[in-house]
């Protein structure tokens, strides 16, 4: 109790009331004394007010103003999104077109049954049957490789991320175990198509795929998911499941349907001819 009453009887400090009186004394308080002094800092006290003021003042006009430069940068980006749908769809249509005319020339310059198959083959025709699914997705709690991993040079911070390189082999090794057609996540695979990584993501011919991915193969159901499983590249994605748990799964459909290839570059081969020497 004394020291909340001795608080309460001294509330300014020892050392601010000394001060405070050797300024009197002395006297040297802060307030001006003569006029000109008064003056001086009552000019200045109107010149602060009056900035204040005019800040004020410049902020309130120029505040519909840059609510109407928003309203206008946002009426222009939704005016170029649209512009710029309206042309990729242009762009799908005239694929789809062209698309149509290479199948309609397969069929009629390809000479019937070997037509179907060059269209077949080359990803230019849509095609259903017996096959295989096959499904691969990431682990569920991916974490850091250690050291002495193959995996960590590949540029994926995450050992249970599957690669672009995974995809290679999931491919190459369904391609080798006779596979007739392939897709990843309804795209579809041809001899020109590439596999590859920007960042995390995979890409297949230049499209960003995301997990899980599903691959669809035709051919003949339980031979191709035998040979697969039994080949380097299905123990490889075996031995990432054991040892990064990466998710996989692979089952025999009795019909699966594969998109035909967004586009199809044609390419045509011309005899060489040698020429004689002298």
């Amino acid at each position: 109790m004394s020291l909340l009453t001795n608080v309460m009887d001294h509330s300014l400090d020892d050392g601010y009331a000394e001060a405070a009186a050797r300024k009197q004394a002395e006297g040297t308080s802060g307030m001006p004394k003569t006029m000109r002094a008064k003056l001086g800092l009552a000019a200045g006290l109107v010149l602060a007010a009056l900035v204040v003021t005019v800040g004020a003042a410049q902020a309130r006009v120029a505040a519909p103003v840059v609510a109407k430069e928003r309203e206008e940068l946002i009426d222009r980006i939704g005016r170029e999104t649209a512009a710029a749908d309206k042309l990729e769809g242009t762009v799908d249509g005239l694929r789809a077109d062209v698309s149509a005319r290479q199948r309609e020339a397969l069929r009629k310059h390809g000479g019937g049954d070997q037509g179907d198959l060059v269209g077949i083959l080359s990803g230019a025709v849509e095609v259903h049957g017996p096959g295989v699914k096959l499904v691969v997705n990431d682990a569920k709690e991916a974490s850091s490789g250690g050291d002495g991993d193959p995996r960590e040079t590949s540029g994926f911070s995450d050992t249970g991320r599957v690669r672009d390189r995974d995809m290679q082999r999931v491919v190459n090794g369904l391609w080798q175990s006779g596979a007739e057609a392939i897709s990843i996540n309804g795209q579809r695979l041809t001899a020109l198509s590439a596999i590859r990584a920007a960042g995390d993501a995979i890409l297949v011919d230049n499209k960003p795929l995301v997990p899980p991915y599903t691959v669809l193969a035709v051919g003949d159901g339980k031979k191709l998911s035998t040979r697969f499983q039994n080949s380097p590249d299905g123990l490889y994605l075996h031995a990432l499941q054991e040892n990064f748990g990466i998710r996989t799964g692979i089952s025999v459909e009795g019909d699966v349907r594969l998109p035909a290839a967004p586009s199809v570059i044609v390419r045509t081969a011309e005899p060489r001819t040698e020429k004689g020497t002298s």
